[in-house]
């Protein structure tokens, strides 16, 4: 049940702790197979009924439709006034990750307004770092052109790991979930590195739009998209599981901050390709 996602693994502790607790009622005796008949004990201990496949698409759908919007009010604001969609875009980068923070360590389980709170965050974010990239918060009238590529990339690997996912072409094991994990942890400490570098010296090696930038763009794609896998195995054994239904807003936030960091991604990469 681990995942490369930190969200992903949160909910499972939680469900995996609603699962201890509903066994534990009838004693050794009790115990059942949690994927057995979709397990329907650990959302009845909490007169909840069971989440679905549909909580999950209509909690993303959601999810995902709150970070257009808020992205759109952003592109908005920056016609108006650059300057403050700038800040909003620095305050929407914050907001995310301190809400992301909140839901992992707080144990904000299947929190609505918490998964809700992280997509208007990050809608201001992606208006904000989409104008940027693509050159339009500078007028460059082309940019949407990169900003549409970027969406149908982003839509194209995930429909990708989706169909990777259920054909069963990769196996999601505890073993891939590691090596998985710790690659990000990798590229989250170089990334870390070159932000000081940055700031010390001026040097930006890994996002100065040169071969060793593309390369790292290149890795965090893939990573992002083996991310997916991972992400799908830990939602589906949830519903197997008999994971109350609210914890599919957990699901939806898990699933957002993938998708967001894989349209950042891509988003960025093209913009190499088009200065170059």
């Amino acid at each position: 049940m681990r995942s490369s996602n930190p969200v992903m693994n949160s909910l499972s502790s939680a469900k995996g702790g609603a699962q201890r607790g509903a066994f534990e009622v009838g004693g050794p005796q009790g115990y059942q197979d949690p994927y057995a008949g979709y397990g329907q004990a650990p959302a009845q201990a909490t007169g909840e009924r069971p989440m679905t496949v549909d909580d999950v698409v209509s909690k993303t759908g959601m999810t995902l439709g709150v970070i257009v919007l808020f992205a759109v009010v952003n592109f908005g604001i920056s016609l108006v006034s650059p300057g403050l969609a700038v800040l909003l875009t620095i305050a929407g980068a914050i907001g995310g990750l301190v809400t992301v923070l909140i839901a992992t360590f707080g144990k904000k389980y299947g929190s609505a307004a918490v998964t809700l709170i992280y997509a208007a965050f990050e809608g201001l974010f992606v208006g904000g770092i989409s104008l940027l990239f693509s050159g339009m918060l500078f007028g460059d009238a082309n940019g949407g052109v990169l900003i549409g590529q970027a969406v149908l990339g982003t839509l194209g690997v995930f429909l990708g790991m989706l169909f990777v996912y259920k054909t069963g072409a990769v196996k999601v094991t505890p073993k891939f979930n590691r090596i998985l994990t710790g690659a990000i942890v990798g590229v989250l400490v170089l990334a870390v590195g070159n932000l000081l570098l940055a700031l010390i010296t001026g040097a930006n090696p890994l996002r100065d739009g040169g071969m060793l930038a593309i390369i790292f763009s290149l890795v965090c794609i893939g990573l992002a998209a083996m991310s997916f896998l991972s992400d799908f195995d830990a939602a589906d054994k949830m519903i197997r599981a008999g994971a109350p239904s609210k914890m599919a807003w957990g699901v939806a936030l898990g699933l957002a901050v993938t998708l967001v960091w894989l349209y950042t991604e891509i988003l960025r990469l093209l913009s190499y390709f088009r200065s170059n």
